[in-house]
């Protein structure tokens, strides 16, 4: 059986799939040389730059499952998978742990303008310490979150940890630990508001102009979720304005971002590359545990539904 690849994933996941099949690593993501390979797939495994759409899920007539070494399954058409009867396995599990620290470790790094002080002290200016004025502490703080999944949950327990006050806003999710909070009033209160919703249709754009004026100026936002959430255009307005003090990001709208986006110009902005989740421990995780359900499924066992963003493809 063919197992296609179409990004790279832990070396001891590669390992599990090679006992299933025949493992093929393609290095060409454009769509119709993908198009292509799903034609004599039984598996097609990405991450987050390989896109799985209608047309290539039409194209795999071997197909007997897709999956995603990750918690979100948005670059995956999961409603044509399902219509298909094709389980789509992922990793819900596997990030949260990573991907919270990321946002802790963002809220630090923008509140005491830690890439701001690095690069002065580099460039032998010792006297920055006497100029930049005080920097931000979480403890006492506010930490607002939107979206209280696994993620969500591990950023108020870690945020309850510095001191910090947690009020949060979710759909679906209710925590009687925490205080809940309407959009509106989660981000006139939040001194550090932490995105980490799934992307889908109704997330898109959540994060718009309007809710990102009622920031205080003193706020930071953080999303380590996805790009495409927040308006980054007024984004980059507010901090230019210094109506908020600063952003930590690991997600854009456009991955990789143009080199003269205008957020790069910006001193009170923290950029990483969507590396949330590419720690020692959450990286291996996420590919494993994503890949031990695709070789349940082509060895013709019963996969874990926890791990099946369709459910309702394997209980037919």
């Amino acid at each position: 059986m063919k197992i296609l690849l179409l990004e790279n994933i832990h070396e001891d996941a590669v390992d599990l799939l090679s006992k299933a099949g025949s493992v093929h690593l393609i290095e060409n993501l454009d769509p119709e040389s993908v198009k292509s390979q799903f034609v004599d797939s039984s598996a097609v495994i990405t991450r987050g730059r390989g896109r799985i759409n209608r047309d290539c899920l039409l194209a795999g007539a071997r197909l007997k499952c897709l999956a995603r070494c990750g918690a979100g399954t948005d670059n995956i058409d999961v409603a044509t998978a399902t219509q298909l009867g094709l389980p789509v396995v992922f990793s819900p599990d596997g990030t949260t742990f990573g991907v919270a620290e990321h946002a802790i470790m963002l809220m630090l790094a923008v509140g005491r303008r830690l890439n701001l002080l690095d690069r002065e002290v580099r460039n032998g200016n010792w006297e920055i310490r006497n100029r930049i004025g005080s920097g931000l502490e979480l403890t006492g703080k506010t930490l607002g979150i939107m979206g209280l999944g696994r993620i969500g949950r591990r950023i108020a327990h870690l945020g309850e940890a510095f001191g910090m006050n947690v009020i949060y806003w979710s759909k679906t999710s209710r925590d009687d630990r925490y205080q809940f909070a309407d959009l509106e009033t989660l981000f006139r209160r939040s001194d550090v508001l932490s995105i980490s919703l799934s992307l889908n249709d109704e997330t898109r754009g959540i994060a718009d102009a309007r809710l990102i004026s009622l920031m205080k100026p003193t706020a930071i936002l953080i999303n380590t979720a996805r790009g495409e959430m927040v308006d980054e255009g007024a984004l980059c307005r507010a901090l230019m304005e210094k109506r908020l003090a600063g952003a930590g990001i690991d997600v854009m709208s456009a991955e990789p971002p143009p080199r003269d986006h205008p957020l790069f110009n910006l001193d009170n902005v923290v950029i990483t590359p969507h590396v949330a989740v590419l720690t020692d421990v959450t990286y291996r995780k996420m590919c494993v545990d994503t890949v031990e359900q695709v070789v349940n499924i082509l060895q013709g066992r019963t996969p874990d539904i926890h791990h099946i963003r369709n459910p309702e493809v394997v209980s037919k």
